[in-house]
């Protein structure tokens, strides 16, 4: 499952495939509660991730896996010794989880790798989270900081886009969203407002069983996110000027805007009244925006209804 989730991902068109490692007796305790009870096989949350443990072979299979698909491979770690193994492995960069900023020895084995860091801030306040990224940033290592709500899934008054910019401003890196809201809008959102990393869960089919389901992306709906920010990412690096773009709209302008006409059939030398003129498509003569100027003005020639004045037309 984990292999045919690389192929999901990759097939998307995303980045990056990002896994958990756990290694139970190195993180966790037989006493942990459960945050969702979901898993009626095993006893206890420390059961479930003994359970869930990958050999180092298994992780190096995914790795491949993923170079194979051109996706880059993360993982988080959740011990030192998780650390450890995937350095063996060999990562992209370190994805802290929102419940490890403040996790001392791992965070400090994180930063002597010298990988880029992305930092989630799910539970954190501000305090923690300047901290941590004073750890990194002091340490000269690529940060990214990455709003977070660690609800699960995340209404969307709870997303806190208005964190993106600020995050950006006070630390002076790049930014992100770990979104949690089941949903594309809140990833498209973040790329507007400059988040260059966007971190989404994924399921094959929101019917199948897990706690995660209701939070996640079908393939599908990862295939529209990953197509919508490349769209987005076009439209942030090109600006565009509206003067050069009227310039270059100069032949459908001409065809939608409008030009002076003849109300009527009117004989040369007449003295134009407004009873005698309208505006009519196409823009081709004078423009209706110089009707009123051409009040009391007198026609040079005959000129029949419905035909387009122009400049000469007028003594």
């Amino acid at each position: 499952m984990a292999h045919a989730f690389i192929d999901l991902i990759a097939g998307a068109g995303a980045d990056a495939v990002k896994f958990q490692t756990h290694i139970a007796a190195a993180e966790s305790t037989p006493s942990e509660p459960w945050r969702v009870k979901f898993s009626l096989q095993d006893e206890s949350r420390y059961d479930y991730w003994k359970r869930m443990e990958f050999t180092e072979e298994q992780w190096a299979g995914l790795k491949r896996h993923c170079d194979d698909r051109g996706v880059a491979f993360l993982s988080s770690p959740f011990s030192v010794e998780a650390v450890e193994l995937l350095t063996r492995i060999g990562v992209a960069a370190w994805k802290i989880a929102s419940g490890e900023v403040t996790s001392g020895p791992m965070f400090e084995r994180i930063t002597e790798t010298r990988l880029p860091v992305l930092l989630s801030t799910g539970m954190s306040p501000i305090s923690e989270i300047d901290s941590a990224v004073e750890k990194v940033k002091s340490r000269g290592l690529p940060l990214t900081v990455m709003q977070c709500t660690s609800m699960y899934p995340t209404p969307a008054e709870r997303v806190g886009l208005n964190m993106i910019p600020w995050f950006k401003q006070r630390y002076g890196c790049a930014v992100g969203l770990s979104d949690h809201s089941g949903e594309i809008y809140a990833g498209l959102a973040a790329a507007t407002l400059g988040a260059s990393v966007i971190e989404v869960h994924a399921t094959f089919s929101r019917e199948m069983f897990g706690p995660d389901v209701p939070v996640s992306l079908t393939g599908t709906a990862l295939a529209q996110l990953v197509t919508g920010v490349r769209a987005i990412e076009k439209m942030l690096a090109n600006p565009v000027d509206k003067d050069s773009v009227a310039a270059e709209l100069s032949d459908m302008r001409r065809m939608f805007n409008k030009s002076v006409v003849a109300r009527t059939d009117l004989a040369s030398g007449t003295i134009l009244k407004r009873e005698h003129l309208t505006a009519k498509k196409p823009g081709t003569g004078i423009p209706a925006s110089k009707l009123e100027d051409l009040i009391g003005r007198q026609l040079c020639r005959p000129v029949f209804k419905d035909e387009i004045l122009k400049q000469e037309d007028i003594a």
